[in-house]
């Protein structure tokens, strides 16, 4: 006599039909971080030979990603940088942003007395303190001393976000434009002496807070070099041999009122570069804008990790 079987005997290839009307668990995903909530470590150095102070942010663990060197443009400092401090260092990136000579928190200095070979000379002077696998990040002026100062001091990589052009790239300048720079120059020669409602126009990309805030943070008295805008309109000679085997990045915007973007993919074609256009970004858009920095940086980080920087 066969005895039936039970629930608890049943063979394994009998389907119990009340576990086919159970709806199937998928196991959730493993929840990805945010790197945007991950805790950053602020740090300052100063370079009391030479008056400069560096910000720096820190990741919380140390990586094995190279250090980020950023270098502003006329009337600039850290400041222009802060965005990009955090968005690195909350992905394992060390950032330091330099303060030239007699900017934002670096020790003040007659500018009639500084030029575009002194702050050339202090971009260098932090390189030699990160090392040779730096990667330096340089904005408009401070793209061009990013260019010279490689010519010094090996550099693991280079990103240039709209920067002013080499005298190989340039139009020689009429006379009366050189005459006309004064020893010293403030937010006026830049086009910011206006109502922030004004700007808001000319810059599209940036909120009114980010107006406000560049305005301010460009100061209101005339403390950059004439001397250095002097040697860039006329033209600075850069060697591109030192960068022949360097990974390079160039960055133009298409409302640049600085650098048209056009001549800034020139400058690219010549460094034999990659080039990433934003049309819709500013010159302190691509690395101020609150609502447009990130796009900048996540193209710069791309390019970090495709060469393993």
């Amino acid at each position: 006599m066969t005895t039936p079987h039970t629930p608890t005997d049943r063979p394994a290839h009998v389907a119990d039909e009340r576990d086919e009307r159970q709806p199937v668990r998928i196991p959730p995903r493993p929840a990805i971080p945010n790197p945007d909530t991950r805790p950053v470590r602020k740090d300052e150095t100063e370079i009391p030979d030479r008056g400069l102070h560096v910000e720096s942010w820190l990741p919380e663990r140390r990586s094995r990603r190279k250090p980020l060197l950023f270098v502003h443009g006329e009337l600039g400092g850290s400041w222009v940088w802060e965005r990009y401090l955090g968005y690195f260092a909350r992905r394992g990136w060390e950032g330091h942003a330099l303060n030239l000579r007699n900017h934002y928190w670096s020790q003040t200095a007659d500018p009639a007395r500084l030029s575009f070979a002194s702050y050339t000379d202090d971009v260098v002077s932090v390189l030699e303190r990160l090392g040779p696998a730096t990667v330096v990040v340089g904005h408009g002026m401070g793209g061009l001393l990013v260019l010279k100062a490689a010519e010094r001091h090996q550099v693991g990589g280079v990103v240039l976000v709209a920067p002013y052009l080499p005298r190989e790239l340039r139009v020689p300048p009429k006379p009366h434009e050189i005459r006309a720079i004064p020893p010293a120059y403030g937010h006026e020669t830049l086009g910011w002496d206006t109502m922030p409602e004004r700007l808001k126009r000319d810059h599209r990309d940036l909120t009114l807070d980010d107006i406000v805030r560049i305005k301010h943070l460009l100061g209101q008295k005339p403390r950059e070099a004439g001397a250095a805008r002097r040697s860039v309109l006329q033209g600075v000679p850069v060697d591109r041999r030192p960068l022949a085997d360097v990974p390079l990045l160039v960055i133009g915007a298409g409302l640049d009122r600085y650098v048209a973007e056009p001549d800034v993919e020139r400058l690219a074609q010549w460094l034999g570069a990659r080039y990433e256009p934003f049309g819709a970004h500013s010159h302190y858009g691509l690395v101020v804008g609150e609502e447009t920095y990130q796009q900048v940086a996540d193209a710069i980080r791309e390019f970090l990790e495709e060469h393993r920087l």
